[in-house]
């Protein structure tokens, strides 16, 4: 597929609406490609962008001056991003946050340029931001991982997202305490208005955990939303940086952790969220499921039992839910 595909690909959407307002449909979305010498996968990340067809699009792409080509495929696109500039910069985080000072977009999210959108991304987060005013930050209960020639080869179910149960350690794996997985970067998207809260900024003192130090910030504001619709995926291939550097990802993201005031699980507690999570709550999609009103006020009265957020589709459109995770 070629530029001029993408360029004349059918919009299914209505005209754009500048400045989102409740109810307004197709917000303004922005998106950061930051990029390093990813000339073998960068096109595919660029082309599950501009091949979405959303008509009311920043994109911009922020390469760290590459020498594999990479340039070369990004001019290909140019006449379709907002904004692009190649070169040294302070890293990853340095960069998204160059690219998002380019940017003015209502909906925001970076999107890192060995990874890639599904293609009906955009069409579900502008219709349940632009449907749900409560919802400020949105991820999905599907994570994807792609593999190095770009197929779907497996995917996580998470039963959501809760702020308290972050603070405890629940969405930093790889330790003693009990666990549920992360938030994947690749899925999530929030509101301008939250990031400004926030700082307006990814804070470049992390190296690799920048993105779990922004989430720790946003749940100092508002619960995270979710849908079931997987929007984005992870690549993994060979030896790529996330993968040959987790330990440190790990020991940052504990410090960023420690630095918003988090308190991990006891062991004892641990293990029986563990047994709970297994025993009871079966696999994380059964976390999901609805429960009738009694229930719910018994499981909201222990504090093992955290509620989560769900946006869920019906035949009359987007409403939100009540979950239970462990």
């Amino acid at each position: 597929m070629n530029s001029s595909i993408i360029r004349n690909h059918p919009l299914p959407y209505p005209q754009c609406i500048p400045n989102m307002k409740v109810g307004s449909r197709w917000p303004k979305i922005s998106i950061v490609t930051p990029s390093l010498n990813q000339g073998q996968f960068i096109e595919e990340a660029i082309r599950s962008v501009l091949g979405q067809g959303y008509p009311c699009l920043e994109y911009v792409i922020i390469d760290g001056n590459s020498s594999d080509g990479s340039v070369d495929v990004i001019r290909t696109y140019e006449q379709q991003l907002t904004y692009w500039v190649s070169e040294p910069d302070h890293g990853q985080y340095d960069a998204i946050n160059k690219g998002f000072a380019k940017t003015s977009g209502d909906i925001m999210a970076w999107l890192n340029s060995d990874d890639k959108y599904t293609p009906w991304a955009f069409s579900v987060v502008a219709d349940i931001f632009a449907t749900l005013p409560q919802v400020e930050w949105l991820t999905t209960t599907c994570a994807l991982t792609w593999d190095q020639w770009g197929r779907a080869v497996k995917w996580g179910a998470r039963g959501g997202y809760n702020r308290r149960a972050f603070f405890k350690g629940s969405n930093l794996p790889n330790l003693s305490w009990h666990s549920t997985g992360w938030i994947q970067q690749e899925s999530t998207f929030w509101r301008r208005s939250l990031w400004e809260r926030a700082g307006s900024r990814i804070d470049d003192f992390f190296k690799l955990a920048g993105d779990f130090d922004l989430w720790a910030r946003f749940f100092q504001h508002t619960d995270l939303y979710t849908v079931s619709s997987p929007l984005g995926g992870f690549r993994t291939y060979g030896d790529q940086k996330s993968i040959r550097h987790m330990e440190t990802y790990v020991e940052e993201a504990k410090e960023s952790f420690w630095r918003h005031g988090g308190q991990p699980y006891p062991r004892w507690e641990s293990a029986l969220r563990r047994f709970l999570h297994v025993s009871v709550m079966g696999d994380r999609e059964m976390s999901r499921r609805r429960l009738p009103p009694w229930a719910a006020a018994i499981l909201s009265r222990f504090h093992f039992f955290y509620p989560v957020k769900l946006c869920i589709w019906t035949n009359e459109g987007w409403r939100i839910d009540d979950g239970y995770i462990v």
